[in-house]
């Protein structure tokens, strides 16, 4: 399914592909594992050990406030991902802020992984990883379904193999 992508201000004129829906929940997921683990010690340390000074509930307080804030902005984060496959190179967009636009000809591109976590794997998602003979050109795309993160990766391979202009 492709969609273009108006607000892509900069290459309006590529026609993305967004990632799957799905990877939202996998990013909410995530995300609350991780700021549950600065948060859960700081509430018992103010309720047990600190409970003579109250004013040191203003920890938790402040890691909850910007676990909010984090988890608010995943829906957009995941919506703002997108790539393209172009005639002679993959372009990979991201970002609400500061936009990002990885171009990564297929000459250049040496690896191309496909991984799948836990929470993505339980999502039926994977992520697309490419390694180019530059650091700075490396790219990846996650949460596409398994199946296209398959096609995506044969169809890499056989499009770096043809132009074999990074080996």
């Amino acid at each position: 399914m492709n969609l273009v992508r108006g607000d892509n201000v900069l290459a309006p004129e590529v026609e993305m592909t967004p990632v799957d829906p799905r990877l939202t929940r996998v990013k909410l997921q995530a995300a609350t594992i991780g700021w549950a683990i600065p948060f859960v010690p700081l509430v018992v340390l103010s309720a047990t050990a600190w409970r003579d000074h109250p004013w040191t509930w203003v920890f938790p307080a402040v890691v909850l406030l910007c676990a909010i804030w984090y988890l608010a902005l995943i829906p957009r984060r995941v919506r703002a991902y997108g790539y393209a496959e172009l005639p002679h190179e993959l372009v990979v967009g991201r970002g609400i802020m500061f936009r990002h636009l990885d171009v990564v000809p297929y000459g250049r591109m040496q690896q191309i992984t496909v991984e799948s976590g836990p929470l993505l794997a339980r999502a039926g998602l994977a992520e697309v990883t490419l390694v180019t003979a530059s650091a700075g050109t490396d790219a990846s795309i996650p949460g596409v379904r398994r199946e296209e993160a398959e096609r995506l990766r044969q169809k890499l391979t056989v499009r770096a193999e043809a132009n074999l202009e990074g080996l």
